[in-house]
Order: C-alpha cells, then structure tokens, then sequence
C-alpha cells in the first residue's frame, strides 16, 4: 500500500445524521496528512480508530466554518495528550489569527510547536515538500478564496532485483544501489553496474482534492491525469441555479471534470443537506464519468504501486 485516502467528512455546509463536515486523512508512506477539519473531525478519527497523534501536517482549504471549526479541538486535545512532535498547518491568513485569539482567551500555549504556512489560494504554487511528497495549491473558484491541494508523490527508490544480486555487497553499497548508482570501489572504477541489479522505481502517485468550487475548467490544467481526484459535488444539476448562487459545482460538472482532465478516479463529496440518497448524485456523475465513487464517512481509497 502506498496511499489511502480515509473520509471522515462529506457534507456539505451542514452536518446530518451520519454524515460529517469536510475532513480527509491522507496516509502516504506512512506519513499522514489531515486535510481540512470540519467539525467533529477529531471524534471521527476516534470513532475509525486513527491516530491524531501520527498527523504530521494539516492543509485547510478556506475559512468558511465546515472546513476549518473542527480544528481548535483537535490541536487543544493534542496539546492535553502532550504532544510534543512540531506540527505544520497550511492554510489562508487569518486562520493563524483565529488560533492566537482562541488561545489567548484561553490562556493557553500548546505543548508543542505548531508552524503556521500561509497559504495564498490565488496562485498554483508548491508549499510543501518533504521526503516522500510534494504539496502544490490549486486555485478554485469559491464566494471566499480557497485552495485546493495537489498531493504528487516523489520518485520511489529502484528495486533491487534479487534474482541478480551478488553476495557480499554492504548496506552503503545497497542504497547506492536504490539509489540509482553503480556500486564502484575506492578507486572510483564500477564493480556491479546499476541496470544489472535493480529495476525501475514502482510508479509514483498523485492525490488532487478539489473543495469548494463553482465549475472551473483552468483546474483541469492542474490536475491532468491524477490517479485519484476528489472534487466536491454539493448539488445535482437539476439544481444548477443554486451551484451558480453559492459558487458550488453540480454532481455532473463534477464528472466533466474528471473526464477533461482524464484522470483515473473520482471520488465526489460536499453533499448537499437536501439530498438524502446520495445514489442520485452518485449516477449523475457517472454519466460523464464512469470511474466514480462517493465519498462516505469511513470508507477507504487505496493505491498501491
């Protein structure tokens, strides 16, 4: 397994029986991303048995409340387990200063360092990389400036191919290997030749999670061949009038947009309050996009390479 994508979240501005505000864990090489932080989010991961405490960074889209109001709980509760691992957080200005204000009042200081990155959702532009990933924005098309986030997975080590290898090669000699270098000796000359015992890296792979967002063809551009696209679908498109109102996307446009920018699965979300069987939206979507699924609370996408 090399990426799985939990829900936690997929309603829409409201909360309903069963279903939850926006929230995603992403897990990639063990390393653990929260994105977005709707309300309930912490509780979720209790419910699914996922550990808060192996979050290593948190992405917020926007500042309207579905997204972000589950967040000062989370941070409070790892502050009171004591956490003491530094945690990053990329999101719009002013979200620092809504974490400030709550702590100040509270009399608070968190237990362990929490990195704010401000995050500008007008520009396409990388904010995050670490050994395993690179995190790029999105811009998107909402009533307040929000950010999607593009996850691109780094190039893998090479494999060693253990039917080739030969006895005696040191651990130093094995990385070099995984590496893509030729095991040489002191003197610099090449003893084993890299091609001859490795094989190509497994495939390296992408994750877009596409929040709120009228219809927006320039994300296309962004996002083009991902293995797994997220992207909201508040209303059906019987209901186009009010995506156009609250600069929201229908179910279908949600689809177009999978088959525009030819990626290989949608996973559509951010259901509307008003719709009580998904399997509506669900349908819609796949008459422009087959390789559809919903985002429900608790379910798992996994990738392996």
């Amino acid at each position: 397994m090399s990426l799985r994508l939990t829900i936690l979240g997929s309603s829409g501005a409201l909360p309903v029986a069963g279903r939850f505000t926006t929230a995603q864990l992403l897990v990639i090489q063990n390393r653990s991303y929260l994105i977005d932080c709707g309300e309930g989010t912490q509780m979720q991961m209790t419910n699914l048995q996922l550990s808060p405490f192996k979050i290593d960074a948190i992405f917020i889209s926007h500042l309207h409340g579905d997204h972000y109001l589950g967040l000062l709980p989370l941070l409070f509760s790892l502050h009171l387990h004591k956490r003491e691992a530094e945690l990053h957080l990329y999101g719009p200005v002013g979200l620092d200063e809504i974490i400030t204000l709550q702590l100040k009042y509270a009399k608070s200081v968190l237990h362990y360092p929490l990195v704010f990155h401000p995050v500008d959702p007008g520009t396409s532009q990388p904010i995050m990389e670490d050994d395993v990933v690179t995190v790029s924005t999105i811009p998107l098309d909402h009533k307040l400036a929000c950010a999607g986030f593009l996850f691109q997975e780094k190039t893998k080590p090479r494999r060693i191919n253990k039917p080739h290898l030969v006895d005696g090669l040191q651990p130093q000699q094995m990385a070099a290997l995984k590496a893509g270098h030729d095991v040489v000796d002191a003197a610099g000359n090449v003893l084993y030749r890299n091609e001859d015992l490795t094989l190509p890296p497994r495939p390296s792979l992408s994750y877009a999670f596409c929040s709120d967002t009228a219809w927006h063809p320039a994300i296309a551009d962004k996002i083009r061949g991902v293995d797994l696209l997220y992207h909201e679908a508040t209303f059906l498109h019987a209901d186009l009038h009010k995506a156009i109102e609250t600069r929201h996307s229908t179910a279908a446009q949600a689809g177009e947009m999978a088959q525009l920018a030819q990626v290989k699965k949608l996973i559509i979300g951010h259901f509307s309050a008003r719709y009580k069987d998904l399997n509506v939206l669900l349908q819609e979507a796949r008459t422009h996009f087959a390789n559809t699924e919903l985002a429900l609370e608790g379910t798992d996408f996994v990738l392996t390479d």
